[in-house]
């Protein structure tokens, strides 16, 4: 007998529709009927219809496994090696379908399948890629309600409902995965929005629009821009961004915060906000923040918030001063010192509860090996105990720059 002419794999020629199920009958009386799936995904393929090419894949593999063609999703029943051939040929076929769809530009179709297969970075690829314009929604909603690409999501939504609802949706959804590049999202925009809005009021009242993207450029002897009411961007955005300050490591990015907060200083005292210390004054105080991780005068803005510590009241203010001024010193390799804050303030408070590293934390960064015994013997925390003594045995490790911990 012949060898039909599908026997050798899959099949990429289409055939005419009216000729695919005699086609198909004849291959299904074949010797080998599983040829006929081979026609079939070749069909599916050039007509582009990847679903049904992943269904028409493994109903070829259930054929060759001797599985029921119409199977449930429930493999439990299944013997183990068929179990583990066929839970191959599903991972194998999804990822197949998903990268098809994604040479075809079509991310929302392809993400359920390299979802499934744990190509979520695939995604992210080719989600960095898209620039705004319609059908974006599932997009957003896949880059960042599913958290693919938070930070493209951010931006793709910053570019389709403006910065109000994107700060929204990032202060609503804790994110985690990228939160750096998210706030620079933010901050990118926001600030491009005050220098735009300042290049218009400056262009109406001078003729001519600056070139500079500079805030503090732009307002510098422009008294007249800030009266009594005047803003250029909605103030509870511009607080609600700049309380996540303390959290950025980009030098541009703190940039852009210090620049935030001179055009905020500027602001009319029947706009400003009230923060929690150490940051009631928003706009100086973040900027001594920023400033000082950005290496500017380091000492005095460092000694801004030491006061702070010792002018607060711990019984009604908490350690939050004394928890910023530690984070600050830890960002700035001051081990020691922070240590010494953290003792003093909350020596046995645990990681959860704080917005800076722990003192037990900043004992192993310090290399202080001596005191986090002292304090392990004071908890009854034995491995800790044993873990200093052992660490204190071995040399230093090469410094490895920046051990803030960012929350």
């Amino acid at each position: 007998m012949n060898q039909s002419p599908f026997a050798s794999g899959e099949v990429s020629l289409a055939i005419m529709p009216e000729d695919v199920f005699g086609t198909l009958e004849q291959l299904l009386e074949s010797e080998n009927p599983s040829t006929s799936f081979d026609l079939l995904i070749g069909q599916f393929r050039a007509a582009k219809d990847y679903r049904s090419l992943f269904d028409a894949r493994l109903m070829r593999k259930r054929l060759e496994l001797g599985l029921p063609l119409f199977l449930t999703d429930d493999l439990s029943a299944l013997p183990s090696e068929a179990r583990d051939a066929y839970s191959q040929a599903v991972t194998e076929a999804a990822r197949e379908v998903g990268e098809l769809f994604l040479s075809d530009g079509e991310i929302a179709q392809a993400w359920p399948y390299l979802r499934a297969t744990g190509d979520s970075a695939r995604v992210a690829e080719a989600i960095e890629k898209v620039e705004y314009g319609d059908g974006v929604n599932r997009i957003i909603e896949i880059a960042f309600q599913e958290g693919v690409n938070p930070a493209k999501g951010l931006e793709l939504m910053v570019a389709k409902y403006g910065i109000c609802q994107a700060l929204s949706a990032f202060e609503v959804s804790a994110v985690e995965k990228d939160r750096e590049k998210c706030i620079a999202v933010l901050a990118r925009n926001l600030h491009a929005e005050v220098v735009e809005r300042l290049g218009s009021a400056i262009e109406q009242q001078e003729g001519a629009r600056p070139v500079s993207t500079s805030i503090a450029e732009l307002i510098g002897g422009r008294d007249w821009l800030f009266g009594e009411y005047s803003s250029y961007v909605d103030t509870s955005h511009l607080v609600s961004l700049l309380q996540h300050c303390p959290e950025v490591t980009d030098t541009g990015v703190l940039r852009i915060f210090h620049d935030l907060c001179e055009y905020g200083k500027r602001l009319s005292p029947q706009l400003r906000v009230d923060c929690e210390p150490p940051f009631e004054d928003v706009y100086t105080d973040y900027d001594h923040y920023a400033q000082a991780l950005l290496g500017i005068d380091v000492e005095s803005h460092v000694a801004h918030f030491r006061g702070k510590v010792a002018e607060t009241d711990p019984e009604r203010t908490g350690s939050l001063p004394a928890q910023y001024l530690v984070r600050l010193l830890a960002r700035l390799v001051r081990y020691e010192e922070a240590l010494g804050f953290a003792l003093a303030h909350f020596p046995h408070a645990l990681s959860a509860d704080l917005a800076c590293p722990t003192a037990t934390e900043l004992c192993r960064l310090a290399r202080r090996f001596d005191r986090l015994k002292e304090l392990a013997r004071e908890r009854e925390d034995w491995l800790s105990y044993a873990a200093a003594s052992l660490e204190a045995r071995t040399p230093a490790p090469p410094a490895c720059g920046d051990k803030s911990k960012a929350k």
